[in-house]
């Protein structure tokens, strides 16, 4: 397979429009016939950071000083053109430190990563191989070394909207940024994750968390799910964490508690949930109104049977796109997302109160991808308004 073509009418994750071939691999198909990719996500050290960091402000740097020389060079040119009647234009005094040795322009170019992460991370086009032929992935990781600062994550690629799910999207890398930069925040908490996809996220809070429930619908996305979950035990077990896939469907008033379903709740984990959790999260899950608003019902339901205060997390990506209706470049699915946070937060009923705010992105990367300036982060703080 030299390439990978796309229908139309899919959607494809920017995160995996360019990682490098060895590092996105086909593994297998799951039920539904879709190719299952295996990415491995590096997560960055400290030293790496600093060194991305540094080299990053060295290049704004030197960007800046060769647009402020080359635009000088180019005004004294202009003002020189009357005078020059030479016929051949010379290039401006000091230019020639621009130029290479053909006289071409040489543009200052963004840095590459760290040198021990170039090779794992640079943006070459995407280019799956068959990984395993009629083995499990599982089987032969149990082989291979395990590294604490790498995230094995089992995912599609270019699924209809229905399927979204199973890819892995930047809002959910900016979440797990903040729980990697806050771990103390949520060390031995018990935290639910709606709409946990491929489990990125609550992979990520198992470093720190006690009891992780990551929850979403459809049985060939949970499987995928616990795959993850068991890929990455390497992160989990040493901070002695558990993480349980659940099934949570948002357009149900009640958890699923037949145990002939598989990812279902047993009474004594729902009796916990309510009792210790402290902390919710979702990562850019409001891509749909109707799933918006059957998210915010099923939050308020159920942190209204907390027996403690809560923090949640949202993380969303505003999205641009042409709208009929307005006949404009609109945000619709983030314009409905705000209007029912700002319900939440004017709810008045006696019962819960919720806090809503904005949180900076000022925290460290720890996964390379483009934080673009749509991503925001939210905290809703949900407490007893008795």
């Amino acid at each position: 397979m030299d390439e990978v073509t796309f229908r139309s009418d899919t959607v494809l994750s920017d995160i995996h429009m360019h990682v490098p071939s060895k590092r996105h691999l086909m593994v297998r198909l799951n039920t539904a016939g879709q190719p299952v990719f295996l990415s491995q996500f590096k997560l960055l050290l400290s030293k790496s950071r600093r060194k991305l960091e540094k080299k990053e402000k060295d290049f704004k740097k030197q960007d800046a000083k060769c647009r402020q020389t080359y635009g000088k060079k180019l005004e004294e040119e202009e003002e020189g053109k009357q005078n020059d009647s030479a016929g051949e234009r010379k290039a401006p005094e000091g230019i020639e430190a621009l130029l290479d040795e053909d006289g071409d322009l040489e543009v200052v170019r963004k840095p590459r990563l760290p040198s021990e992460e170039a090779e794992d991370l640079s943006r070459d086009k995407v280019c799956p191989i068959i990984l395993t032929k009629g083995r499990d992935v599982l089987e032969e990781e149990e082989h291979e070394d395990k590294s604490c600062d790498v995230i094995k994550i089992e995912h599609t690629m270019a699924t209809p909207l229905e399927d979204v799910g199973k890819q892995v999207w930047r809002g959910a890398f900016l979440l797990v940024d903040y729980i990697l930069s806050e771990r103390d925040l949520f060390k031995d908490c018990t935290v639910l994750e709606l709409g946990g996809g491929t489990g990125i996220v609550s992979i990520a809070m198992a470093t720190a968390a006690k009891t992780v429930y990551c929850t979403d619908i459809g049985e060939d996305l949970l499987d995928t799910c616990k795959r993850n979950v068991a890929l990455n035990k390497h992160l989990s077990e040493p901070a002695g964490s558990k993480v349980k896939v659940r099934m949570l469907d948002w357009l149900r008033d009640e958890f699923c508690t037949d145990p002939d379903i598989r990812y279902s709740w047993s009474d004594q984990e729902i009796a916990e949930l309510h009792d210790l959790t402290t902390v919710i999260l979702a990562a850019d899950v409001f891509y749909d109104d109707d799933l918006t608003d059957a998210f915010f019902r099923t939050l308020y339901r159920i942190t209204h049977n907390l027996k403690k205060p809560c923090s949640v997390y949202l993380s969303i990506e505003k999205r641009l796109n042409f709208s009929l209706r307005h006949m404009d470049v609109a945000c619709e699915a983030y314009s409905h997302f705000r209007d029912t946070l700002n319900d939440l937060a004017n709810i008045r009923d006696g019962k819960m109160r919720y806090y809503v705010e904005p949180l900076g992105l000022s925290f460290p990367q720890h996964i390379v991808y483009e934080r673009v300036e749509q991503l925001e982060l939210w905290k809703i703080t949900a407490s007893s308004d008795l």
